[in-house]
């Protein structure tokens, strides 16, 4: 009897252990997976119960959560849509991108540095309140690059710098999309959005600013000149250069002509001229005689290849791998394996606009508290010398000549002047040429720079940057200088 009484004792022994351990399994091993799945409602609900912090950009509200008084506490709002959504992203009931998802930790009020704040709300029992993000962006420059871009009617971006510190002062991608329909506290209706939104061949959720890249074409010349004139501190705008009307190229019985076949002066011509009409075959030649090494060292230098967060992730830029010399004159002007980002570009006329420095572009200015105490403020940070004081001097002059007399002019702003750089990006799928600008102002104390990208931007005569391109930095330009 007392052998029965101890295998049952033994045997309930271990059931009540093997509970214990699973008990500890799921509360501790499983936990979090049980917590983010999408059947766990009470999760759902969770994430509609703080009040998450404003998403800010100056005077303007880009995002906002309203107290419903309901089951769902608090819903979110975006009250500009569109024209912000590549920056804030969305808050939905299953996920967060954008700026909603990068400081989401801050937005939602579990951050560390919200702790006291959170005991606070806790014993008065109000809601957990989320910080607030106030965002580099100038309203103004956002919205005329979001006007001035969609007037075109063609995909694209704009990305605007404050050349002295970094401050990413408009950030716009088309087509975009209304984060308001990705906010509804509703599973279903929301993934219906999603889907629709995903499926779109004109992909409205990329931001084209820095999550893709894009053979820049002619921009890419300002590189190029960097590399020559660094290599010998002799040289200048009036530098002679070689400019035959097409370029023999090694190991290919196919030459490299200027753009539409045109001529670039009588076969010896400045670099400046060469800059102005945006000759191919100067630049072309620069590369290949500098080599692989030197354009790859100069482009490192611009930030080309740098890993970058601003907070948002931003796609590497590259030059592509070492390949044979026709290959590296093709990507000396922008085209063949060469590939950037629209932000990258904008760093690169906003380190010639700073006399050689290329700051750290950042999208935050500062974190606020829910009672409006300032928790971090963004402080500016130099991220290299892409060029010498000597060299930014030069280029700059010849950028502003590239504005008053070369391919440039549609940049032109009365009583400021402007350096810039076109670019026309030839594509291997059929599609109209991509359509480049790149700029600042005003060129003697550079208080913006610019780069504007329309994708496939026309057909014929105003394929060119100088056409479709360069209007819109001006628009943005202006916006900025205006204040």
């Amino acid at each position: 009897m007392n052998g029965t009484l101890k295998r049952v004792a033994i045997a309930c022994m271990v059931m009540f252990g093997l509970l214990l351990v699973n008990v500890n399994y799921l509360q501790a091993v499983k936990a979090e997976q049980y917590r983010e799945d999408n059947r766990n409602f009470r999760r759902f609900f969770e994430r509609y119960e703080n009040q998450r912090g404003r998403i800010t950009a100056g005077n303007e509200v880009l995002a906002e959560s309203i107290d419903t008084e309901g089951d769902i506490r608090f819903e979110r709002r975006y009250p500009h849509g569109r024209m912000y959504a590549p920056v804030t992203g969305f808050f939905a009931p299953e996920s967060e991108r954008g700026i909603e998802a990068t400081e989401n930790r801050l937005l939602d009020g579990s951050s560390a540095d919200l702790l006291i704040r959170r005991a606070v709300d806790l014993f008065t029992n109000k809601p957990v309140r989320g910080a607030n993000i106030d965002l580099t962006i100038d309203p103004r420059a956002q919205k005329a690059a979001y006007d001035s871009l969609r007037k075109i009617g063609k995909k694209g971006a704009v990305v605007a710098i404050d050349p002295r510190t970094g401050a990413i002062k408009a950030m716009v991608s088309l087509p975009s999309y209304d984060p308001n329909v990705l906010a509804v506290p509703n599973k279903a209706t929301v993934a219906q959005a999603y889907n629709k939104l995903d499926a779109d061949p004109d992909k409205p959720l990329l931001n084209r600013a820095i999550e893709t890249t894009f053979a820049p074409g002619s921009t890419y010349k300002v590189v190029t000149a960097a590399a020559f004139l660094s290599e010998d501190d002799t040289r200048g705008p009036q530098t002679q250069v070689d400019a035959p009307q097409v370029l023999d190229l090694p190991n290919t019985t196919v030459g490299l002509p200027n753009y539409a076949g045109a001529a670039c002066g009588t076969g010896r011509v400045s670099l400046q001229f060469a800059l102005e009409r945006s000759c191919n075959t100067p630049f072309a030649k620069i590369g290949m005689e500098l080599g692989y090494a030197k354009m790859q060292e100069q482009a490192a230098k611009f930030g080309i290849g740098e890993a970058i967060q601003i907070p948002l992730g931003v796609a590497p830029s590259s030059i592509g791998e070492e390949e044979d010399k026709a290959a590296l004159a093709q990507a000396s002007i922008g085209q063949r394996s060469m590939q950037m980002t629209p932000l990258q570009m904008a760093m690169v006329a906003a380190g010639v606009a700073n006399d050689g420095v290329v700051m750290k572009p950042y999208l935050v200015n500062k974190i606020v508290g829910p009672e409006g105490d300032e928790i971090e403020q963004t402080e500016p940070d130099e991220l290299s010398e892409a060029v010498t004081p000597d060299v930014a001097r030069k280029l700059k002059q010849m950028m502003v000549s590239v504005v008053q007399q070369g391919t440039a002019t549609a940049a032109q702003i009365p009583g400021v002047a402007v350096g810039g750089k076109t670019g026309t990006a030839e594509t291997s799928d059929g599609q109209p040429p991509h359509a480049w600008f790149i700029g600042f102002a005003p060129a003697d104390d550079p208080k913006i720079a610019v780069a504007v990208f329309v994708q496939s931007g026309a057909a014929g005569d105003l394929a060119t940057g100088g056409h479709t391109a360069a209007p819109v930095a001006r628009d943005v330009m202006q916006a900025v200088l205006q204040q």
